[in-house]
């Protein structure tokens, strides 16, 4: 009963569309606050039909009343007309930008892609305008090299960078400003990134642990003890209560946000992890391994679901598709392979690349991979064809 008070109580306010992954969010008064409320969609294809998926949503979810069901129907359309149109996007090269006077160590966009910042051995972060090429802001004050950058997306008005000076800073990327230095790991820090909300940071080490820091305060929260060697991969889950990490200790760790306790511990690989990945509906843990296997864990029992093969050297790098439903595999043995989640089932393997792939991604859609190789080029791939459709070959070094 006083559950159906507070949705007597709720308005709605308007529906907002998220293409990738699939869903439309509603945000909604309640009391004197503005909340939001997430319907994810990503079992939406072409073959849906609309009128039943509307017909569901408004059993299930009491914002979505009669009067609001001819809205939704036509914002479903929509979001169904855009998963089905064609990729068909090609990549010319834009601009050459002379970032730093030593080597880059890494590159992250923010969400729009109006934005990126840059890493480097030179010591500094930088903050650049993508459309112009336009070097917006130096974040200087480290004294050794940035290796790890990201942004506080989907905001994007905070960049962290991790440095093997042993700390990490958060800045400002309208003013370059930087907030807090955040002072505790004992040797390099490789790995960093932010939850979802934006309200903590959490960074991997070299010295075997993971540490959880206050955005707003920036004070250490919690340290996550239990690797027995370095940690070169951590991720937030979606809903922020939850941190994996990737360890060459060859074992990947779940975490408890709140008191640091570790609450799983993912057991198998027989060599170091490369990277260890969630699912957007954090259900299963994705990782890879230098024993040239990938594996699927369950992310609540953290049993292994099953063990993928095919490479015939080291797997390098592992990533998800926007919904989850397919894996990306790319390795020392110059191949990627995408594995469709549900069957396990190997669906496309990419060969061109004439030396090890180090580094791979799925577009928005989830149709296309890109690749980055050290035999210098990145290329771009149709995964139903299993076929090479570009290839970008414009730097001298490798990637």
């Amino acid at each position: 009963y006083n559950e159906y008070k507070s949705y007597l109580r709720m308005r709605l306010i308007r529906f907002l569309l998220r293409y990738y992954p699939p869903g439309i969010i509603l945000e909604y008064e309640q009391g004197d606050k503005v909340r939001t409320k997430t319907i994810d969609l990503l079992d939406l294809t072409e073959r849906s039909n609309i009128y039943e998926l509307v017909s569901q949503l408004q059993s299930s979810e009491p914002l979505i009343t009669p009067s609001k069901a001819e809205q939704v129907t036509k914002l479903l359309q929509k979001l169904k007309a855009r998963l089905c149109q064609p990729d068909a996007h090609r990549y010319n090269h834009h601009k050459t930008i002379r970032t730093h006077v030593l080597p880059v160590t890494n590159i992250c966009f923010n969400k729009s892609g109006s934005k990126f910042i840059s890493g480097s051995y030179d010591r500094t972060c930088k903050i650049w305008d993508t459309e112009k090429g336009e070097e917006l802001h130096v974040l200087e004050g480290h004294q050794n090299v940035v290796y790890a950058v990201a942004f506080n997306n989907p905001f994007g008005d905070k960049v962290v960078t991790g440095s093997f000076d042993r700390t990490a800073k958060l800045w400002s990327t309208s003013s370059g400003k930087c907030y807090h230095t955040f002072k505790g790991h004992t040797a390099e820090i490789v790995c960093v990134t932010f939850n979802s909300s934006s309200t903590l940071v959490a960074t991997g080490s070299m010295d075997t642990m993971g540490k959880v820091w206050d955005v707003e305060l920036g004070v250490e929260v919690a340290t996550l003890l239990g690797h027995s060697a370095e940690i070169i991969s951590i991720q937030f889950n979606s809903v922020g209560d939850r941190i994996v990490t990737g360890s060459f200790d060859n074992t990947v760790n779940m975490w408890d946000v709140e008191t640091g306790q570790k609450v799983l511990s993912l057991i198998g690989h027989r060599g170091e992890i490369s990277n260890a990945v969630m699912s957007y509906d954090d259900s299963i843990v994705a990782t890879g391994s230098m024993d040239k296997s990938c594996k699927i864990w369950d992310s609540r029992s953290g049993q292994c679901i099953e063990t993928l093969h095919g490479h015939s050297d080291e797997v390098l790098d592992v990533c998800f598709d926007f919904r989850g439903k397919q894996l990306l595999s790319v390795s020392a043995d110059s191949t990627g392979k995408v594995f469709d989640v549900r069957t396990y089932k190997c669906t496309a393997t990419f060969v061109g690349h004439e030396r090890e792939i180090c580094k791979g991604t799925f577009n928005p859609s989830g149709k296309r991979v890109a690749t980055a190789s050290s035999d210098k080029t990145v290329r771009l791939w149709d995964i139903d064809a299993e076929k090479c459709l570009q290839i970008t070959n414009n730097t001298k070094r490798s990637l």
